[in-house]
């Protein structure tokens, strides 16, 4: 008959790798959630950069309602002064 005792170490290192395991897992979402915040700024931001140009082209409704809706401002005049200091 075999006789086998656990001993402490044993418990202590797979506790301590069940810590970083979970650590590092926390991290890694943290950072992406990070990046995709990041990411979506960026967009809005050229969205609205794409949008002051088109509209420096072209002088169309679609192109307010766009510019309005990312921009949060509602009148054509306010609309156009933003393009202005985004196409500077």
């Amino acid at each position: 008959m075999k006789l086998e005792l656990k001993t402490e170490k044993e418990n202590y290192s797979k506790s301590f790798l069940q810590f970083f395991g979970i650590f590092f897992f926390l991290t890694l979402i943290i950072i992406l959630c990070d990046v995709a915040l990041k990411l979506g700024t960026i967009s809005r931001n050229h969205k609205i950069e794409y949008n002051c140009r088109l509209l420096s082209v072209e002088k169309s409704k679609p192109h307010f309602k766009k510019l309005s809706r990312l921009s949060n401002l509602k009148s054509k005049q306010q609309i156009w002064e933003f393009c202005r200091e985004v196409i500077k």
